[in-house]
């Protein structure tokens, strides 16, 4: 019964990834619509609402599925970080996309690319989603705003870009409270991809050009 217990947590996942993976993009999607046009009609924007609600309906009941599956309690909450951050800011969701990887390749078997090539996969992707996440949200807070600098989605977007670029060349900067909170996530999320992908390659580069008695461990 005790193996069986263990074993229910990661089969929840194994089939719950891929559509809640899917119900992330399409809460990503329904997000763009509302912030990038805002004179849509009352339908259409009544069902990206509906969108938004159902599937961070769908996110909390995954992770108190999970959270009862574990019988950890506030275990499972301190050990899984990331699974309660997406669900208080469920824009985040994409960036589980690691999550979804791992799932796919147990179901195939052996990875077919090495640990340095899915490292910056996924730092290239989860770059890609938190920017224009970022460039989202950061763009629904300035537009309009008293003294703003950021006037259309495109000066968003290369925001979010210098930003996780860590280059921050301040010709376009948040003006509101809210907009400032989420240039610090960014910061922080740009120096942490960044140092993955530095990592992975001078990694790669050493284990490259190190002669065979260079990688032996050294004899005491």
């Amino acid at each position: 019964m005790d193996d069986l217990r263990r074993t229910d947590p990661a089969r929840w996942e194994d089939r719950a990834e891929v559509p809640l993976t899917l119900a992330s993009l399409c809460f990503l999607a329904a997000y763009a619509i509302l912030v990038l046009a805002p004179g849509l009609a009352s339908g259409w924007r009544n069902l990206c609402l509906a969108v938004l609600l159902a599937t961070w309906v769908l996110f909390a009941l995954d992770y108190a599925v999970r959270w009862r599956l574990s019988g950890r309690r506030w275990g499972f909450v301190r050990t899984h970080p990331l699974d309660t951050v997406t669900l208080l800011l469920p824009l985040l969701r994409p960036l589980r996309i690691v999550r979804l990887y791992d799932t796919v390749q147990r179901r195939r078997g052996r990875p077919r690319l090495p640990l340095y090539g899915r490292v910056m996969v996924y730092a290239g992707l989860a770059a890609l989603l938190l920017g224009f996440a970022g460039a989202l949200a950061v763009y629904q807070q300035e537009r309009g705003a008293p003294g703003a600098s950021m006037r259309t989605f495109g000066d968003a977007v290369w925001w979010a870009c210098s930003t996780l670029a860590t280059v921050g060349y301040g010709d376009i900067v948040p003006v509101t409270p809210t907009g400032r909170l989420i240039a610090v996530g960014m910061m922080a999320c740009g120096l942490a991809l960044l140092g993955a992908v530095t990592g992975s390659f001078s990694s790669w580069l050493i284990h490259r050009f190190a002669r065979p008695d260079e990688q032996e461990p050294p004899a005491r």
